[in-house]
């Protein structure tokens, strides 16, 4: 019974998230991160962002992603419900103080401010496996090619003067 539950509120949960959920172009991700004031917090530039949200959820606010421990990753970012955001399931920490169905639309500032949480614990964006696997070491110029923004392209280098 309880199963049968908790597969009707996932369910419910999601379908109204994706009513207000969206997949974000890659420049118009860039500009609001930028916006968000992202390119140089902690060391990390947009293009940094930018890559890690691609490989996460392919810039997709309404991403849900279910762990074999019982957790979840929600949203853009990805966040885990045992860490970061509650989702009435999992057993959490909830260091955001969020609900994660918060993260399931367009309304990205929410998510900002909770994964800039995450970048602000001792891993960094190393938190994050897709970003070390994909995005560390390597040039994150062309995620910003095309995009018309006046970021500085080494926020690490900034930031450590």
């Amino acid at each position: 019974m309880q199963t049968l539950v908790t597969v009707v509120v996932t369910l419910a949960t999601l379908m109204v998230a994706t009513v207000d959920a969206k997949i974000y172009e890659r420049c118009e991700l860039a500009v609001k991160l930028e916006k968000a004031g992202l390119n140089g917090f902690r060391g990390y530039s947009v293009g940094d962002w930018l890559c890690m949200a691609h490989y996460e959820s392919g810039f997709d606010t309404s991403f849900v992603d279910h762990n074999p421990d019982g957790s979840s990753e929600y949203g853009i970012f990805q966040l885990n419900s045992a860490w970061w955001c509650n989702n009435g399931l999992t057993r959490t920490q909830n260091l955001c103080h969020i609900e994660c169905r918060d993260l399931l639309n367009r309304h990205i500032l929410d998510d900002i401010l909770c994964a800039r949480q995450v970048v602000s614990s001792q891993n960094g964006m190393a938190a994050w496996d897709s970003w070390t696997r994909h995005c560390s070491g390597h040039d994150l110029s062309e995620w910003l090619k095309g995009c018309n923004m006046h970021v500085k392209p080494d926020a690490k280098k900034i930031n450590n003067l």
